[in-house]
C-alpha cells in the first residue's frame, strides 16, 4: 500500500469516527465513556496522519 493510499484510508477512518462521535453526542443518554474512547481513537489517527505527512514531505506520494 502506498503512502498516499494509506493516508487516504486513515483520513476516511478519521471522518467515520467524527460521525460516530456526533451520533453519540446526539443521543438522549450520552455515553461519556464511549465518546471518550472514540475521541481517543480519532486523536490517535490524526497523530498517525500527521506523522505520515511529515515523513512523506519532500517525497512524491504514490
Amino acid at each position: 500500500m502506498s503512502v498516499a493510499s494509506h493516508l487516504s484510508a486513515l483520513e476516511q477512518k478519521h471522518k467515520l469516527l467524527e460521525s460516530q462521535i456526533e451520533q453519540e453526542q446526539a443521543q438522549p443518554s450520552v455515553d461519556a465513556a464511549r465518546i471518550s474512547e472514540l475521541k481517543r481513537l480519532k486523536l490517535k489517527l490524526k497523530d498517525e496522519i500527521t506523522r505520515l505527512r511529515t515523513t512523506a514531505s519532500g517525497q512524491t506520494l504514490h
